[in-house]
């Protein structure tokens, strides 16, 4: 971007005035000017002669200045130039401060209309919060170039929102913003933006009426526990050279049905919908930094460094320079997963910008969308620089609208936030109401990991205060490091890997995390909020894992505690959730962040999915038998403590009885058990006449064989599942 419309000369300022309060006003003196000492200060706006004397109510001598707390009786109008004097003459421009971080502030300036571009054939209106501005124009690029270049000074209208209509037909126009701000000149693009420019430098002008597409009927969906998620890239899924997909890393790719391996077993979407799966989740498909849109080929990135939260990633686009094409395809995806029958999960991340200093957000609006710490530092519990205000209303607000556009525009069906503990709980529980009124199966699950950032403890939206989060569910990594060992240390074996310390634990996480038999240690009040994994695209695959802590064994048994710990994910109280290639033990080579490897790294490995067919096979059974049976699925805490209980099993064993209830309304009894030994154990059965579901070697709906006996030689590490009527 260039910025060379309505520049004034730089101020040369000898010291410094903010307004930090409605009406309190901070100046800063150095001590090389006079002593850093004045006894007296006025304020007046830049184009006015009346000047007003400030009260000084707070004197504080620093390291190389003095700083005065000064207060002004009555109210200055934000949107204005003033200049603040010194007794020697002395001027400097009032720049807005912290008073941008107050809930005066918010409460005078919250706007709750629309804002953004709105394109009709012979108009377009352009709208933009920015209250603290004195000046903002438009700038339009007709043919993508600066040289070309059309400017429209915007009127200032109520809540500090900045209007303009511009006659003609603007559709796919580029445009950005010029922001007057604390004397100088920003330019920033549209973060209510709906399709941007290559690599997103500007925003584009579209008719969305265009775009339009018929989502398709979908299965009912009832709770979310009904739900199995399938967590994965899109260019992962389509890249490899042997996946059969035409369109490799795009969301055409990501479209195509009927794509097979060389051997003909499918591939891609196909092979998630025969898997059984109810909800692809699409690592971030917003537009992102990272790739470089003009040589998509040449670099890789997960997504997490979102630069407009509204428009499609040009790197997954045939035709990233076409504004219309990534919104058209990624919209051809999001249908072609509808016509399987299959919801879409939308990964989003709110939490932070991907750098904070360029963002529209802080170019427009400096320092109100960003939570800064007692000194007035930005804030960093993300980890990368920054943390997004949702607390304040307009940021609050932004994302707000953002879910629900997503939500209407697309039509997705649910929502994946990324570090959701950074954010509050009256934004997360607005995001639920606000989806409520549209879809209330919509899924909203999310990191609700406890993180370090300003806001009170009892007001994040993580796992400790999920009571006040009833509809939003979080993954659960108690059940992660429970089942397979610590993530972070790759040598702690969990349950299914053998670890007997691990025992009771592993017993609550299969209930759910309710505190089944110990309420005390109950993670959640219901099943609905635990989402069961152990395995994401953060840290290492769950074979990686294994190539470490169970290192000393075969190969053959590093699958069989594999598959254990995959069967514990569909067999569990709550959300199963699973990485995409886990069922056929997906490898990133031992690497253990692969946000920006190469794609040799991340690749799905199609051939690997042909090799161990047989585990893709197993585990597409157990996927049957899950959602073939409700009691695998209970949405309630009573629902459980009444159908659910522990058998007295010799540990390690674990085998839990589940009682359900069939469509003809005749009560039914499920077993499973868990063996993580490496010998075979003995178990006795109730009373009743047992059938085989799923034993060491397959699974299915249909019985393999009744059991003649009272008891049961489970193999060396195992899952069982049987059922009796």
């Amino acid at each position: 971007m260039t910025l060379e419309v309505g520049s004034v000369k730089a101020i040369n300022r000898k010291y410094y005035a903010y307004l930090d309060e409605m009406q309190i006003i901070t100046i800063l003196l150095p001590n090389d000017y006079f002593g850093g000492n004045s006894s007296r200060f006025f304020i007046s706006k830049m184009n006015g002669k009346e000047h007003l004397s400030l009260t000084v109510i707070k004197q504080i001598p620093l390291e190389s200045m003095i700083k005065y707390i000064c207060q002004i009786e009555g109210k200055l109008i934000i949107g204005e130039q003033y200049w603040v004097y010194d007794e020697h003459g002395g001027k400097t421009d009032l720049q807005i401060g912290a008073v941008i971080r107050t809930a005066a502030f918010d409460k005078e300036f919250f706007y709750d209309g629309t804002l953004g571009c709105f394109y009709h054939s012979d108009r377009t209106l352009f709208k933009l919060w920015a209250p603290t501005a004195t000046k903002v124009k438009l700038k339009l690029l007709p043919n993508g170039t600066s040289k070309d270049e059309i400017f429209h000074s915007m009127k200032r209208k109520e809540k500090g929102v900045w209007h303009v209509t511009v006659n003609g037909d603007l559709e796919c126009y580029y445009y950005s913003f010029l922001v007057y701000v604390n004397s100088e000149w920003r330019e920033a693009a549209d973060p209510y933006a709906t399709s941007v420019s290559l690599n997103g430098e500007y925003a584009a002008v579209i008719d969305l009426n265009k775009t339009k597409v018929t989502k398709p009927p979908l299965p009912l969906f009832k709770q979310p526990t009904d739900a199995i998620i399938y967590e994965t890239h899109i260019r992962d899924l389509t890249i490899h050279s042997n996946s059969g997909i035409m369109n490799k890393g795009t969301y055409l790719g990501a479209a195509e049905l009927n794509t097979v391996a060389i051997d003909g077993t499918p591939t891609g979407l196909t092979h998630v919908k025969e898997l059984g799966i109810t909800h692809i989740e699409f690592l971030p498909f917003n537009d992102f930094e990272g790739i470089d849109e003009r040589r998509v080929t040449s670099e890789y990135n997960w997504g997490y460094n979102p630069l407009h939260f509204n428009a499609p990633d040009g790197s997954f686009s045939t035709d990233p320079s076409n504004p219309y094409a990534r919104v058209n395809e990624l919209k051809a995806m999001i249908h072609a997963v509808h016509t399987q029958g299959i919801r879409v999960i939308m990964d989003v991340v709110y939490n932070h910008v991907y750098i904070r200093e360029f963002s529209s957000f802080e170019n427009i609006v400096p320092g109100y969308y960003f939570r800064h710490d007692e000194f007035g530092m930005p804030s960093n519990g993300t980890g990368v620089g920054n943390d997004f205000a949702s607390e304040r209303l307009m940021g609050r607000k932004f994302i707000v609208d953002s879910v629900m556009y997503w939500l209407k525009e697309y039509e997705v069906d649910g929502f994946r936030f990324d570090l959701m503990g950074i954010l509050d709980i009256e934004t997360m529980n607005e995001i639920r109401n606000a989806v409520d009124s549209i879809d209330p199966s919509i899924l909203i699950i999310g990191e609700g990991w406890d993180l370090d950032t300003p806001i009170p403890a009892d007001k994040k939206a993580c796992i400790r205060n999920q009571d006040s989060l009833p509809g939003i569910a979080h993954f659960n990594d108690k059940f992660r490091d429970t089942v397979k060992g610590s993530t972070f240390h790759l040598d702690d074996k969990g349950y299914a890997f053998g670890n007997d310390d691990y025992y009771e634990a592993a017993k609550q996480v299969l209930a759910g995390s309710i505190g089944l038999e110990k309420p005390e240690d109950g993670l959640f009040f219901s099943p609905v909020q635990s989402v069961n994994y152990v395995e994401s695209h953060d840290n290492h695959t769950l074979w990686d894992k294994l190539a470490v802590c169970s290192a000393s064994l075969s190969k053959e048994t590093r699958q069989k505690q594999h598959r254990l710990a995959t069967a514990m994910v569909l067999l569990s109280q709550g959300i199963p959730f699973l990485h995409s290639g886990q069922e056929f033990f997906r490898t990133k080579r031992g690497e253990g962040n692969s946000y920006r490897s190469s794609d040799k790294i991340n690749q799905l490995d199609w051939d690997r999915k042909s090799y161990y067919l047989a585990n893709v096979i197993y585990l597409r059974g157990l996927i049957r038998i899950r959602k073939s049976y409700g009691a695998f699925r209970f949405s309630k805490q009573k629902l459980i403590r009444e159908h659910m209980c522990f058998l007295p099993v010799e540990k390690p064993v674990i085998g839990f009885l589940l009682k359900d209830v069939d469509e003809y309304g005749d009560w039914r009894k499920i077993i499973v058990f868990f063996n993580p030994a490496f010998s075979q154990k003995t178990v006795e059965l109730p009373d009743g006449q047992w059938l085989v579901l799923a034993d060491d070697q397959t699974a299915n709906v249909k019985p393999k064989r009744k059991l003649e006996k009272d008891t049961l030689e489970l193999p060396p590490i195992c899952s069982y599942v049987l059922v009796s009527k």
